[in-house]
């Protein structure tokens, strides 16, 4: 393919993986959504046309993606694994890397410098609510080397978002440094010895 997968998630069920590979038309770069099962075997190419990120819904049923088919990226839903029948476009005025909610009755995607949230019925038929602006961050923007950029947590209560570099607006906030020590437990037994029984 000419460029290095990318591992977007794995399928609710745990047996496939959802990925991307950059792929380039006469007009621009691109990546292509496949899906390719953890037993091995050919990867799928899903019918998504100049998909950049996908995502599916915690119950598996869903898949929401975007996609430069309009000339700007924007966020569409279909069902899944029946990506044919049926399509929704979610975004408004563009948007990037969706990502579903942990219970699956919310989509949110970034746009800009805001991060964006669509309420989601899926009962008795998928309805999505109107785009509303959850809040602005100085997140690190979509890029198609880095293709998941931010998470949610378990509970849904907080986003993990790269931030660009010098957007601390801490006065006097000098670089952040993180520390990484290995082989800790050595180390701990060697601080705190054990007690005697």
């Amino acid at each position: 393919h000419g460029a290095p997968d990318r591992v977007l998630e794995w399928y609710p069920d745990g047996q496939s993986l959802l990925y991307a590979t950059s792929m380039t038309s006469p007009k621009n770069r691109f990546n292509q959504l496949y899906r390719v099962s953890a037993q091995g075997g050919l990867p799928e190419k899903l019918p998504v046309p100049y998909g950049e990120f996908g995502a599916i819904s915690p119950d598996g049923r869903w898949i929401a993606y975007s996609s430069y088919e309009s000339g700007i990226a924007e966020i569409y839903a279909r069902p899944f694994p029946q990506i044919d029948s049926g399509k929704w476009q979610l975004s408004a005025k563009g948007g990037q890397t969706p990502l579903w909610s942990p219970d699956g009755r919310e989509l949110f995607y970034r746009s800009g410098d805001a991060v964006m949230a669509v309420t989601i019925e899926t009962t008795p038929a998928f309805k999505p609510g109107k785009p509303e602006i959850l809040f602005r961050s100085l997140h690190v923007p979509f890029s198609t080397l880095d293709l998941r950029p931010w998470d949610i947590s378990p509970d849904g209560k907080r986003f993990l978002m790269m931030k660009e570099q010098g957007s601390d607006t801490t006065a006097g906030a000098g670089p952040r440094k993180i520390n990484v020590i290995l082989n800790w437990f050595e180390e701990l037994k060697q601080r705190v010895p054990a007690s005697a029984n």
